[in-house]
């Protein structure tokens, strides 16, 4: 087998004929987006409308400032966040309230909620075939409810306290009726339930606020028992007698002790003044004495006296003598009445004294007391804590059961939802949209046709050109021997079966494969020497599925007579049980036409002039499972144009089969170039031993295919069936 690289990856997709498809099959576009268009519109104007209307709630507190619990401020009411909205999703959307809302508009009566009541034939051949369940098996309730939450959405808004509740129904009455329904059926279960609370809190709270009152009265009975037990009289400032006495006499001590000491200083003043001979007019005590003050006067006249006299009599006279024995006198009597003075201060200070002493006395009686009571207020205190307690919650209590019986008897409990946009009949149906329905289909069958085109377009080969900077040889067109058999084809393309078949038959006495003239033979010729013993039909088909080959080249040097050994081979595979395709590429059709019963059809040539695709270039041998691809009948200029994509077709058929048979008559190596690739088997097959076909095998040697293979029909059995013929069936 030769190792021969491929050329296929140095291609490149030609956006312009990949598109120009469209433009090609614009027909088979329009037709089929036409055709589910019109599909389309219709099924959606036979479609049942359906209509939708939704009805919003917001979620929020309701409590005023006027009608709001004693104590509570604004930051106090509950603000329901996110899971809380959640939360009332999910009870607008529970079963009881469906089952209520359901009840009372009578949904188990209309056909649509009910989904056995108006079953299709096809639902029920369904359920008898056991791939749907059968809905009679469930209770009418569970279907009615079932087709409830299939037209219900209950929703909430992203970012906000308000919630949804959309109901989509045949009638539009019915759809704007079931959200508004739903909505004020929340509202009363709502309400129903803060009821439920308040008559609970109620009942509670009664026996409790009796048993409340009882205990406070304990309470403050037990406070009482016990400050008359102590004897804690309470006195000013709601205090304790004898703390408050203790309090008073403190101070009055304190201000003996300040008295006496400001006596003590006074008389020691006094005292040092009369000791000295000092002046006693600088001592408050001794001028405050109204007697001194009068000698002071009287003695302060007879200075005067004194002075005015001695202006005109001399100090010796009786006048002067007499004035100056008075103001004598009187200094005598202002000193014995400041040491009356001394002697009252001394008596005064002796009295603060004896009054401290007393004070202390009692002080330190007051303290014993004190100390006691303050054992026995430790005591007082915790019963009248006891006391305050059980009184403060009796008062709560007493608060929030009034405010309860108010609410109660009132029938005010607003409830935390407010309806502010009620659903209204509609006037248009949701479903179906015609024009978008129409339009969309049209869009989509057309894009999914062109889509399907290019495709097909791409993977037939067509659309694919060399790629930029690729090496291709320059193409020749190969000349065609003529033909041996005159006439092989006539007009109306017929294959002379007689002549092949003459060709084809051998000698009884000739063996299966062409022997070697011994050495020494005169009968060997040079041809003879140069050619390898060649093999037969079912030889090459055997070598060719034991090597697993995917491509097998046959070039026929000898022209179209030897081109039935590539039918023979590739019909002796197929027999086999391989998927055999044999690919013709003669100028004249001579391999394609005897399994096609002589007839033309598109082949490679189309194919390679973009004028079909494989599916039309394909075709089944007439007397075997192998596939043919003819020649074709699109002009061979034309075709030669885009050679370049043979290398292509050769990957996609080896592809899809197990091995490709190409017959390509008289051809050289660079020839086959584009042909060859992975798992190929160069096969050159003939006749008759001559020079030519000599030739062929050396120069296929020289272009780096070794191992040529010789194969010869010759030998080979024939059916015995008769010789087909163009009307052959």
């Amino acid at each position: 087998m030769s190792a021969v690289q491929s050329s296929a990856g140095d291609v490149d997709v030609d956006l312009g004929q990949l598109f120009a498809s469209l433009v090609r099959n614009w027909r088979r576009l329009a037709v089929v987006s036409i055709t589910v268009t019109g599909l389309a519109f219709v099924l959606s104007s036979l479609a049942t409308p359906h209509y939708r209307a939704e009805t919003r709630v917001l979620i929020e507190t309701r409590e005023s400032v006027f009608t709001r619990p004693d104590g509570s401020s604004e930051a106090e009411r509950p603000i329901l966040d996110e899971e809380g909205v959640a939360s009332q999703v999910e009870v607008i959307a529970s079963s009881d309230i469906l089952k209520q809302v359901a009840k009372q508009l009578d949904l188990a009566s209309r056909p649509e909620f009910d989904a056995a009541a108006d079953m299709s034939s096809l639902a029920r051949l369904l359920v008898i075939a056991g791939l749907k369940s059968d809905p009679g098996e469930l209770p009418p309730e569970e279907r009615v409810l079932k087709a409830f939450r299939e037209k219900l959405s209950v929703y909430r808004i992203e970012k906000s306290r308000v919630i949804v509740i959309q109901f989509s129904s045949e009638d539009p009455k019915l759809a704007a009726g079931v959200p508004n329904a739903i909505a004020d059926a929340y509202m009363a279960f709502q309400r129903d339930a803060k009821l439920a609370s308040s008559t609970e809190a109620t009942d509670w709270l009664k026996p409790e606020i009796a048993d409340l009152t009882q205990r406070v009265k304990d309470a403050e009975g037990s406070v009482a028992a016990y400050r008359a037990q102590s004897d804690l009289l309470v006195g000013q400032n709601n205090s304790v007698l004898a703390t408050q006495q203790l309090s008073e006499l403190s101070s009055e001590l304190s201000r003996v002790r300040a008295g006496r000491a400001a006596a003590e200083a006074t008389a020691q003043s006094v005292r040092q003044a009369l000791k000295g001979g000092g002046s006693i007019d600088a001592i408050p005590e001794v001028l405050s004495s109204g007697l001194i003050q009068r000698l002071r006067e009287r003695q302060v006249q007879l200075k005067a006296d004194i002075a005015d006299l001695s202006t005109t009599l001399l100090p010796n006279h009786p006048r002067i003598r007499a004035l100056n024995s008075q103001l004598a006198d009187l200094d005598a009597q202002i000193r014995a009445e400041a040491e009356k003075v001394l002697k009252g201060m001394v008596n005064e200070e002796r009295t603060a004294d004896l009054r401290e002493k007393q004070l202390i006395a009692d002080l330190n009686t007051l303290k014993a007391e004190s100390a006691r009571a303050s054992e026995q207020e430790v005591e007082l205190r915790a019963l009248e804590r006891e006391a305050a307690a059980q009184r403060a919650l009796l008062e709560s209590y007493l608060t929030r059961y009034r405010e309860a019986s108010s609410r109660q008897d009132r029938n005010y409990l607003p409830v935390d939802a407010r309806v502010f946009s009620r659903a209204i009949v509609p006037s248009e149906a949701y479903f179906p949209k015609v024009l978008p329905i129409v339009g969309a289909a049209f869009a989509g069958s057309l894009l999914l046709m062109a889509i399907v085109t290019l495709l097909q377009e791409l993977f037939s080969g067509r659309a694919m050109r060399p790629a930029p900077g690729a090496r291709v040889a320059p193409v020749t067109e190969v000349g065609m021997p003529a033909r041996r058999v005159a006439n092989l084809a006539d007009d109306t393309g017929d294959l002379p079966w007689e002549d092949a078949e003459a060709r084809l038959m051998l000698d009884d006495e000739q063996p299966d494969e062409m022997e070697r003239p011994q050495a020494g033979s005169g009968a060997a010729t040079d041809a003879d020497m140069r050619v390898p013993a060649a093999i037969g039909i079912e030889g090459a088909a055997e070598r060719l599925i034991a090597s697993g080959a995917t491509r097998a080249i046959f070039v026929s040097p000898e022209g179209d007579e030897a081109a039935a050994t590539a039918v023979l081979v590739a019909r002796e595979m197929a027999d086999a049980g391989l998927r055999v395709l044999l690919l013709d590429l003669t100028a004249s059709g001579a391999a394609s036409r005897p399994m096609l019963d002589g007839r033309r059809y598109p082949g490679i040539t189309n194919l390679l002039a973009a004028e079909a695709q494989f599916t039309d270039v394909i075709r089944t041998d007439y007397y075997s499972d192998c596939d043919v691809m003819p020649v074709g009948t699109a002009d061979p200029a034309l075709a030669m144009r885009a050679v370049d994509r043979l290398p292509i077709i050769m990957e996609s058929l080896t592809t899809a089969y197990d091995i490709v048979v190409v017959e390509c008559g008289p051809a050289d190596a660079g020839e086959i170039r584009r042909l060859v690739g992975e798992g190929t088997e160069v096969l050159v097959s003939f006749l008759d031993h001559d020079d030519e076909v000599a030739d062929a095998a050396d120069g296929l040697r020289a272009g780096g295919y070794d191992d040529v293979i010789l194969v010869t029909p010759v030998g080979h059995d024939l059916p015995d069936a008769p010789l087909p013929t163009r009307s052959a069936a």
